[in-house]
Order: C-alpha cells, then sequence, then structure tokens
C-alpha cells in the first residue's frame, strides 16, 4: 500500500520519514505537508545518514531542517513515488499497559477470570475503582518491546499461525530526541524531539500464561511476533503538536470504526510516561515511549483479526497508516 496524495499529510511545516526509491536502499527525508520529500544524505554531506543519526544530533539538526523545510530551492521528490518505511530504527521500544481507562475497564470485563461468575456490571465497578486507585497511586505500568517487531506504515502485517486472538491496539507514540535519565515530569517534554503513530498489535490468547499464572504476563510471546508493531508513517516534530494529551486516536477496520477516543482518556499523561520510564532505564535518541491504547480493541467487540483485514489508523496532525493482515503462508 502507499500513501494517498492529501492536502496535508501531517501538522507543521515538516516531518521526519524513512523513504528509499522502488530499487535503492532506505534513506532519511524531510517531508513537507503537501507530500514532497528531500532527501537528508545531502543536507548533511553523509551517505550513511540514518533517520536515528537525525534524532542523535536533534538538537542541533531542528533548526537546520527548519531553514531547509522553509526553502524551496532544494529538489523534491513526491513522497508517493517513494516507498515509505518505519520512520526510525529505535534502540529501545517502551510500552505502556493499562493507560487508558476506558479501555482497561473494557478488558478487565472481556478477560474473565476462568469460574468468575459475577455479572458484568460488578466486574466493570471493580475495575473502575482498581483504575481510579492506580491514578491516586501515581503508578503507571511500563515493559519493554523489541525493535525486531516494528514494521512501515504500509507493509503487510503477517498474522503467525499460532495466535489465535490477534488484536489492534492504535497508539501515539513518543519519539525520544536525547539522552534521559531520571527527568521529572516538568521537564519531560526538553527530551521529546516528537510523535508517530503505533498499532500495538497483540495477541490476546498468549497475554497470560496459563501454565503457571504466578509468572503472569508473556509480551514477548503476545507482542513481539515480526511485523506486529506497524510505525509511522512520518515522525512530527514536537513542536508542531500543540497538545499531546488532547489528540484523536481513531482506527477503522475494513471502513468500520472501531477505536475512536481522545488522548484526554489517558491515566497518565505524555511527560509522566517518559518520566516515569526514565526513572529506570536511561532513554536514547530514537527510543519510542508508546503510551497505551484507547477503548474499542476487538476483544471489546468480539471480532479478532483475520486474512485480509485492513487497518487505518489516524492520529490528530500525525498523518494516517494503513496495513493488510495476511495469514501467515497465505500468498
Amino acid at each position: 500500500m502507499k500513501p494517498e496524495p492529501s492536502s496535508a499529510l501531517f501538522a507543521g511545516p515538516f516531518a521526519l520519514a524513512t523513504l528509499s526509491t522502488p530499487d535503492g536502499p532506505e534513506f532519511p527525508a524531510l517531508v513537507t505537508p503537501d507530500g514532497q520529500a528531500l532527501d537528508l544524505r545531502d543536507v548533511f554531506g553523509d551517505e550513511r545518514l540514518t533517520t536515528l543519526d537525525v534524532l542523535d544530533r536533534w538538537e542541533t539538526a531542528l533548526p537546520r531542517l527548519r531553514a531547509v523545510a522553509a526553502d524551496a530551492g532544494p529538489a523534491r521528490t513526491a513522497v508517493t513515488d517513494l516507498r515509505v518505511h518505519a520512520p526510525v530504527a529505535p534502540r529501545q521500544v517502551f510500552q505502556s499497559g493499562a493507560n487508558y481507562r476506558q479501555h482497561v475497564i473494557d478488558l478487565h470485563v472481556a478477560h474473565r477470570a476462568p469460574g468468575d461468575e459475577r455479572p458484568e456490571g460488578e466486574r466493570r465497578a471493580e475495575a473502575a475503582e482498581i483504575m481510579d486507585r492506580r491514578a491516586a497511586e501515581d503508578l503507571p505500568y511500563v515493559f519493554t518491546g523489541l525493535p525486531s517487531a516494528i514494521t512501515g506504515p504500509y507493509d503487510d502485517v503477517v498474522l503467525p499461525a499460532w495466535a489465535e486472538k490477534p488484536d489492534w491496539e492504535l497508539e501515539l507514540a513518543v519519539v525520544i530526541g536525547k539522552a534521559a535519565h531520571r527527568v521529572p515530569v516538568e521537564d519531560a517534554p526538553q527530551y521529546i524531539a516528537g510523535y508517530t503513530i503505533a498499532n500495538d498489535l497483540t495477541d490476546r490468547a498468549t497475554v497470560f500464561r496459563r501454565d503457571m499464572p504466578q509468572i503472569g504476563t508473556d509480551w514477548l510471546r503476545s507482542k513481539n511476533a515480526p511485523g506486529f508493531t506497524p510505525l509511522g508513517p512520518w515522525i512530527v516534530p514536537s513542536e508542531s503538536i500543540t497538545d499531546p494529551d488532547d489528540l484523536r486516536v481513531r482506527l477503522e477496520l475494513n471502513g468500520e470504526t472501531m477505536q475512536d477516543e481522545s488522548t484526554a482518556d489517558m491515566i497518565f499523561k505524555v511527560a509522566r510516561m517518559v518520566s516515569y520510564a526514565s526513572q529506570t532505564a536511561r532513554l536514547l535518541p530514537g527510543d519510542l515511549v508508546l503510551t497505551g491504547s484507547p477503548a474499542g480493541n476487538g476483544m471489546h467487540w468480539g471480532r479478532l483479526l483475520r486474512d485480509g483485514d485492513v487497518m487505518e489508523g489516524t492520529i490528530t496532525g500525525l498523518g494516517v497508516q494503513r496495513t493488510r493482515c495476511v495469514a501467515e503462508g497465505a500468498a
């Protein structure tokens, strides 16, 4: 699949992307909202430059990118003539769980424990109480994902044969712009280079270890198959996004709206998630902090992903990603 022409692909004067010609290598690009791309290898005079390299020098690169975006002189290529890849190959991926209040309540109801015969209203009230307590105690939930699960925003997603309940989870992804360790919440925005779209696919059947419940969740198995994290298409600089805590997150499945919620429903806001992750880990430029997914996943609708499904995800100001599901072994 390819990006479709649009009057404005994203918010702001420019975004970062990783592109390629049909037969050429990937290269970092500056993309303008009208869909024109400029090869940043030429701008920085480095044939081996990657988008991660640009993020590694973000504080000095950003002013230069602003100037290049405003200069109509350099030759540019239409994005529709190029292949769009995941915008960055991060070193680390941090994923936030249980961060949208309504989503977690719906999951709590859908994942009925064996032998739990309580009515739905009682279980929903229990989940709401848990969410309110987590917010009051200021305890986000963050775990790590694998960069190898990332794929492009228009690539096919292979559903493994073993995945019995593959599900979608559209999320706002934070892209780190400089190394961060033990950062206070009020300082966290300084460490954010920009934002992009992630679809954090999950096989619901393997989230919990049935062989030994005491082990808990199995995120390796349930979330990290190759291609289970479609990413992009663009990294939009944080200066172009007025309020990341009030963006519309929307996913359509075969043209039918499944998720449609504001990031305002997040229990822990963007700055808090970045700060929390940095209290333990050292965040590096290009790293991703996924901020959780809103209500409307497949478990809620009783309809999981299958061969031929097309997911289209949008977040305010960040563009559109469109991926098709293909069963493992299918042509």
